[in-house]
């Protein structure tokens, strides 16, 4: 499994991220944060799920595969990672929910310190009765969620009526969408300050886990 490292040094907290369903681990979104979560003291790993990384040797443009199998292949990945220090895990959209799924297990065993998501797909976009957030509610592990107000995904007031963990808190982007975006006219703010900002929240939080 091929692993992209950014910010490498000795004893860093590391923080290992998946690509959502659509995009690559080498999309605009993964690699503006791990650019910026790499300055802030963050070591960064990325991978791709093997459907997407056939993508690139000229395969089908598949969907994505079942969820157990992304599972397994997000255990593969953190296999892989040489990581001496602090672990966190998560991804962008479907990457965050796919290690929301395992990072309990990890967690109990001291394999990782927490879990960073970035957008969280509460619910497929259009279908807010298909809650994806059952295993949300018992989470242990501890959890940091950095999602646009106004992301389709789940939205600001979509998610202050879900029952989720206290081991979870949400960094909120005032006027982002599903990739944190606001519209300037709006908030008044970039898309490059709003990832900053979100950079910002998760370095701070991932720090405080050693």
């Amino acid at each position: 499994m091929d692993l992209l490292i950014d910010g490498d040094g000795p004893g860093r907290t590391t923080v290992l991220l998946a690509h959502g369903a659509g995009a690559a681990m080498d999309s605009d979104f993964m690699v503006a944060m791990t650019a910026l979560l790499a300055a802030r003291g963050l070591r960064v790993a990325r991978f791709e799920f093997a459907y997407m990384a056939q993508r690139r040797t000229g395969g089908t443009k598949r969907p994505p595969p079942k969820i157990e199998v992304l599972q397994a292949e997000y255990r593969a990945a953190i296999a892989a990672l040489d990581c001496a220090g602090p672990l966190v895990i998560g991804g962008k959209s479907m990457g965050g929910r796919v290690a929301s799924l395992i990072a309990d297990d990890l967690h109990a065993t001291g394999r990782i310190a927490g879990l960073l998501c970035l957008g969280y797909p509460f619910h497929p976009t259009g279908r807010p009765e298909k809650l994806r957030t059952e295993h949300l509610a018992a989470l242990h592990t501890p959890t940091l969620i950095c999602q646009g107000s106004r992301d389709p995904f789940g939205t600001r007031e979509e998610v202050a009526g879900y029952a989720v963990s206290q081991a979870i808190a949400v960094h909120w982007l005032e006027d982002g969408d599903h990739d944190l975006k606001p519209r300037k006219r709006v908030s008044g703010q970039s898309h490059e300050e709003a990832l900053a900002s979100a950079a910002d929240a998760a370095s701070d939080w991932a720090l405080r886990l050693r």
